[in-house]
């Protein structure tokens, strides 16, 4: 009897040596999180339930459990080195099954998915054709495709000129003194080529203006040029006789061989002070190709790319995972787990919101195994061990002194 329940203290210690161990092994693993062995009493029992003077018959191991408690951060640089703070896991997906782990370690395989060093490919929400992020849980890939060119639609144009402008002769574009001021944009064409839009200003009367448009040396202005009348303000009153203040060129193709395309400017923003001529605002929605140059993740997990042509746009966004018992989780090894019936159905969702933390780029936690205390634990585990040990000692002493008594 003695032996026996000396065995399970051996047993018991030892399972908790293997646990400390397998802690200190981890110490330096990203996202690894420690382990603590819980031991029960073990007594005999009857219908009735156990004897109150039985002595017991040993311990068990009753559970092995996860401490998910956060770890330290490690700046890495990397910007694909994903770090959690508070509470949350990342999904990833090996062949199409869902495993979860803290270990935010990423980088992109030759197709472009983001994996980590099991090739596991990680989970969040997608976007469309138009860059938005559409609520579908998807594999995360970034995209290194050429960015394609965006034709100019409109030009906003924000601009004074001078109330004291003098009164010219009629316009010709080669001549100089024919107009009063100009200004130019970069517009782009369907094949992403640079086009020069520029639009020239002739005053034909107190508060009357004229407007001429050209691209590359053609003229796509409405025949006569747009008339443009402004109030005894100062203000745009009407364009071509209309309140709307915006004008549109003529169709044109572009010397490229592009598709034909036109340009509305919008006048929201001319005026006629008497003050210099100036040019305050001038945009346009168009834009060349280009190629992925960087990207980066934000603290609620969205992926933001950056073109050579200086655009950029949305990727993805990385998506977290939560469960009411963490400790119900099962380990598979490479710093994942599985759901199980015990860690209930994941809660997923957008970094940030309800109890998920946030998402520090550039870190990775750490793990959250304290040396000094697994050492401290290791000592106590091998003192029970050797007590154990010596309990079988003692026995074996006991019952070599009981087997002399019959010589």
């Amino acid at each position: 009897m003695t032996l026996d329940v000396a065995l399970t203290g051996i047993n018991a210690a030892g399972t908790e040596l293997s646990t400390i161990a397998n802690n200190i092994a981890n110490s330096s693993t990203t996202g690894f999180k420690k382990s603590s062995v819980a031991f029960t009493d073990i007594y005999a029992r009857s219908t009735f339930g156990a004897q109150r003077n039985a002595p017991g018959e040993g311990v068990n191991v009753s559970q092995i459990n996860q401490d998910f408690t956060q770890g330290g951060m490690a700046a890495t640089g990397n910007n694909l080195d994903l770090a959690i703070e508070g509470l949350g896991m990342f999904l990833v997906t090996d062949a199409g099954t869902p495993l979860y782990t803290r270990d935010g370690s990423f980088g992109l395989d030759r197709e472009g998915f983001i994996v980590n060093a099991q090739g596991h490919r990680l989970n969040g929400y997608t976007t469309n054709e138009d860059s938005q992020i559409q609520p579908v849980t998807g594999e995360l890939r970034i995209d290194y495709n050429d960015l394609r060119p965006k034709i100019t639609e409109n030009v906003v144009l924000g601009m004074n000129v001078d109330s004291s402008a003098e009164i010219l002769p009629p316009f010709d574009v080669t001549d100089p003194a024919t107009y009063n001021y100009t200004t130019s944009s970069t517009v782009y064409d369907s094949l992403g080529s640079e086009q020069v839009a520029t639009l020239y200003m002739h005053k034909d009367a107190p508060n009357a203006w004229s407007s001429y448009l050209f691209v590359d040396g053609q003229e796509v202005s409405q025949p006569g040029g747009e008339e443009l009348i402004f109030d005894t303000s100062g203000a745009l009153q009407t364009v071509n006789g209309a309140p709307e203040r915006k004008f549109s060129s003529t169709l044109f193709t572009p010397a490229s061989g592009a598709e034909p395309m036109d340009l509305e400017f919008l006048l929201d923003n001319v005026t006629q002070y008497e003050s210099p001529f100036g040019t305050n605002a001038l945009s346009q929605n168009g834009y060349s190709s280009g190629g992925l140059s960087n990207f980066d993740v934000d603290p609620t997990g969205v992926i933001f790319g950056r073109f050579s042509n200086g655009q950029s746009r949305i990727m993805g966004q990385v998506t977290l995972a939560n469960f009411a018992n963490t400790q119900g989780l099962q380990p598979q090894g490479g710093n994942t787990w599985v759901k199980t019936f015990a860690s209930g159905e994941p809660i997923e969702g957008e970094p940030g919101s309800a109890s998920l933390g946030l998402i520090k780029s550039g870190s990775l936690e750490e793990s959250n195994v304290d040396i000094t205390e697994e050492l401290v634990a290791m000592i106590s585990a091998q003192r029970g061990f050797q007590a154990s040990a010596q309990v079988i000692s003692t026995d074996d002493q006991l019952t070599q002194t009981i087997m002399n008594l019959s010589r």
